[in-house]
């Protein structure tokens, strides 16, 4: 499931136990990633913010993140800025995907200094952003301007301002039929551009997830198709988008959430929790335990890769050494008869004329004295020819030996080679 507005909202909810804490540490593991370390209430925490395009997210962490040596010029920045600021409030706008985290620090009372951690999960246009009390950018994790086709500019001394929307706030409807006023065009269209499936109206034949995400701000698809998975919802009739309706507003206005898995364990989705006294920032740490796992298998499955592909080009030399092996093998099928030219030739020598010629025709008293047609080289007389024959007959014999060894070394590598294969992709 996407990190859409609706989880926002959700994650920081619980977030508002934090207000008070103190920012006492600020790491920057990676290029997408921030972490605050916040102490308060006797007890330390840990606020991770990724702003990584395929896995955007806020919420606590326990797990250690491996940090670099000379810390990144944002993270500097944000040392300078934000240590020994507490937190005055940390809320979201509607189900938009951004939190607004208000900043203080009154060691001087009758002065008091004022910042604003804004922290925006908008897939590929996520951002860390941090203004002062006017709404200007000291700095963000990401520079854009309008100029490279951005909606904003977002670099340091531009004025902060929200992101637009053309999408309807699900938080402003009154009821159904005010949810069901704002898809039914768009509904009817769909149905319209599929008339021949009127009499089926699947949920599959006409994208309910999509229409839904695309009328209302925050919601994402895949929370959609969920719910409808969840309330066994198969078709698009008005009591069931009723039903659909109530279940998504009470989700979203309720206090006791919790995450499931889907059934490949790959997604997850937030509903309704069965269970009492769920700790207070229970979503937040199973969220951290999800992308946490997701991150360790899709790291071990870079690096399996990584070692499949080192390992599939080691196969392609050993399978390329087996072929000229094997070449090689073929070749060592003639040197018997490479054996027999030499010896026709050394016992004819003294009725073969001694002069260069490019064959002679002798009998094989191997077999019944057939005559046999041996080709020579015309560069060199018949008794040389005869030692190159031997010579490469020797040779040959000695090929043999030593690449018969070599294929049975080769086969055993292969076979090894294909079983560490077959393992890793088990």
């Amino acid at each position: 499931m996407a990190f859409d507005g609706i989880v926002t909202k959700s994650i920081t909810q619980e977030l508002k136990n934090m207000v008070g804490y103190k920012i006492d540490k600020v790491y920057e593991p990676d290029k997408n990633t921030i972490v605050l370390g916040l102490y308060g209430k006797g007890t330390n925490l840990a606020l991770l913010s990724c702003i990584s395009a395929s896995s955007c997210r806020l919420h606590l962490t326990s797990h250690p993140q491996k940090n670099p040596a000379i810390a990144p010029n944002f993270c500097m920045l944000l040392r300078k800025h934000l240590i020994g600021f507490k937190i005055k409030n940390i809320d979201t706008v509607d189900l938009e995907r951004i939190i607004f985290m208000e900043l203080e620090n009154n060691e001087n009372p009758n002065k008091p200094i004022y910042k604003k951690l804004i922290i925006e999960l908008m897939g590929k246009h996520s951002n860390i952003i941090l203004t002062n009390e006017n709404n200007i950018i000291i700095d963000s994790m990401r520079h854009t301007t309008v100029e490279e086709h951005s909606n904003r500019d977002i670099y340091p001394t531009a004025r902060y301002f929200f992101p637009e929307t053309k999408k309807y706030s699900f938080l402003e409807l009154k009821n159904f039929d005010d949810f069901y006023a704002k898809i039914e065009p768009r509904l009817a269209e769909s149905i319209m551009l599929q008339v021949q499936n009127i009499d089926n109206l699947a949920i599959s034949n006409f994208k309910l997830d999509k229409i839904i995400s695309n009328t209302f701000n925050g919601i994402s698809m895949s929370f959609v198709q969920n719910i409808l998975k969840k309330l066994n919802i198969t078709d698009i009739s008005k009591d069931a988008l009723e039903l659909l309706y109530q279940k998504v507003n009470e989700i979203i206005h309720s206090t006791s959430l919790e995450i499931f898995l889907t059934e490949d364990k790959k997604d997850y989705f937030i509903f309704n929790s069965s269970k009492e006294n769920l700790e207070p920032y229970h979503l937040n740490f199973a969220m951290d335990n999800f992308y946490f796992e997701k991150e360790n298998a899709e790291l071990f499955k870079n690096y399996r890769n990584s070692i499949l592909n080192l390992i599939l080009a080691t196969l392609k030399k050993y399978e390329k050494r087996l072929k000229n092996i094997d070449d090689k093998l073929a070749e060592c099928k003639d040197m018997d008869k490479f054996r027999l030219y030499g010896e026709l030739i050394t016992s004819n020598l003294y009725k073969i004329p001694n002069q260069n010629l490019n064959h002679i025709e002798l009998e094989n008293y191997y077999n019944n004295n057939e005559l046999i047609t041996i080709p020579l080289d015309k560069k060199y007389l018949p008794s040389y020819n005869a030692k190159r024959y031997f010579k490469k007959y020797s040779k040959l014999k000695n090929a043999l030996e030593v690449v018969t060894v070599q294929k049975q070394e080769t086969i055993q590598d292969i076979e090894y080679i294909e079983s560490v294969i077959y393992e890793l992709e088990a």
